[in-house]
């Protein structure tokens, strides 16, 4: 098993009278990482499946007493796809409430729907967790330091989902499986979409997309759609975990682009069976998008992982100035250029340097991203 960063803080916060709530894009981990934490306890563990019939039909609205009756003697519930299980917010309120001695843990893969039942239920009740694919600080803790280097080119193309890593040979094959199921039924289901199609042309311009200004209208005409609904459906892609979204920072100087988001993919992979182009990095002419979609989603990991809070931002101007990442860390600006080549060496712009102080300013390549991805900044 490829241990997971947040484990030890889910184990810390076992019985502090809080339900642990895990979210994350189906297949990352979540069901594994959870047994795991709870193998020590497996006597006194009760595993709850939201996608079977029979635990949806006890679990949607039970009173206190059939609560105490389906629980019996264990101290710990685990409810995993809780999203299925109508109103999960109030039955898990009164676990939480009722049952002082018991440690109710909640999972799904679906933010749209699992936090619209439970964030005003179980307001000052709850943890939440975010389990993404594997890091990489993750997977180089597994295979070690050589093993990582030598598969780096393979995970920008198939990415970090923990089947793909286990069984490296049918990637290709997972992949796809993963990115149909996963993206296109999921995705239709928790946003009431009627056409499919649509879904599948507005991700796969996003996917073109990555690493530039993403305009709205601009979306529309390519797709189809009013820009109302191109909004709509991305703020559904991000509840369910497939993309994020990257603002423009701004400190009103006259000439700073200051809406348009650039969207990045959690993961490479999902982002190249998108598009169907899962060849080898060597015949590939996209390998700067997906060294930068690597590098700014596995800062967003590391970030979540180690609980860190940051600012995240890119930097342009209407004259074509430009920085790739920027992180605001307690008062302070970090500014990176993102470069697969070491021997590009970008100008960071005086305008810039000169208006967001104190900064410091790297160029993020392939012989020195480790740090990058690996350890805290010093603020």
């Amino acid at each position: 098993m490829i241990v997971r960063t947040i484990e030890n803080q889910i184990r810390e916060n076992l019985f502090k009278k809080k339900t642990i709530l895990l979210l994350g894009p189906r297949q990352s981990g979540k069901t594994t990482l959870i047994k795991a934490i709870l193998n020590e306890y497996s006597n006194t563990t009760l595993f709850l499946d939201g996608d079977d019939p029979v635990v949806e039909k006890l679990l949607s609205r039970p009173n206190t007493e059939q609560i105490k009756q389906i629980i019996g003697n264990k101290t710990i519930v685990f409810v995993d796809e809780a999203q299925r299980i109508k109103d999960i917010g109030l039955t898990a309120k009164i676990i939480v409430d009722q049952l002082k001695n018991v440690q109710l843990i909640l999972s799904g893969s679906s933010a749209f729907e699992l936090s619209q039942q439970i964030n005003e239920p179980l307001t000052g009740r709850k943890r939440t967790y975010y389990l993404f694919p594997v890091s990489w600080q993750e997977w180089q803790n597994y295979a070690g330091f050589v093993k990582a280097q030598q598969d780096l080119e393979n995970r920008l193309v198939y990415g970090f989902y923990p089947e793909i890593l286990c069984n490296p040979i049918d990637a290709n094959i997972i992949l796809r499986e993963l990115s149909d199921s996963y993206l296109y039924k999921d995705i239709l289901m928790f946003g009431n979409i009627k056409k499919p199609e649509d879904i599948k042309k507005l991700l796969q311009a996003l996917a073109y997309q990555i690493g530039s200004e993403v305009s709205y209208r601009e979306l529309s005409e390519i797709v189809g759609l009013d820009p109302k609904t191109v909004d709509r459906y991305i703020s559904i892609f991000e509840k369910a975990y497939v993309i994020f979204r990257l603002y423009p920072l701004s400190r009103n100087l006259r000439n700073e682009i200051k809406s348009k988001p650039k969207i990045y993919f959690y993961d490479n992979g999902i982002r190249n069976a998108v598009i169907g182009q899962l060849q080898a990095l060597a015949l590939r002419q996209d390998i700067g998008q997906l060294w930068e979609n690597f590098i700014i989603s596995e800062r967003l990991k590391f970030l979540n992982n180690n609980f860190i809070f940051a600012n995240q931002y890119y930097w342009r101007t209407s004259q074509q100035q430009e920085i790739d990442y920027i992180e605001e860390i307690n008062g302070k600006f970090y500014a990176y250029e993102i470069k697969w080549n070491p021997n590009k060496k970008p100008i960071f712009s005086k305008t810039f340097i000169q208006k967001y102080i104190p900064l410091t300013t790297e160029v993020i390549h392939r012989e020195n991203f480790q740090k990058f991805i690996n350890e805290e900044l010093n603020p």
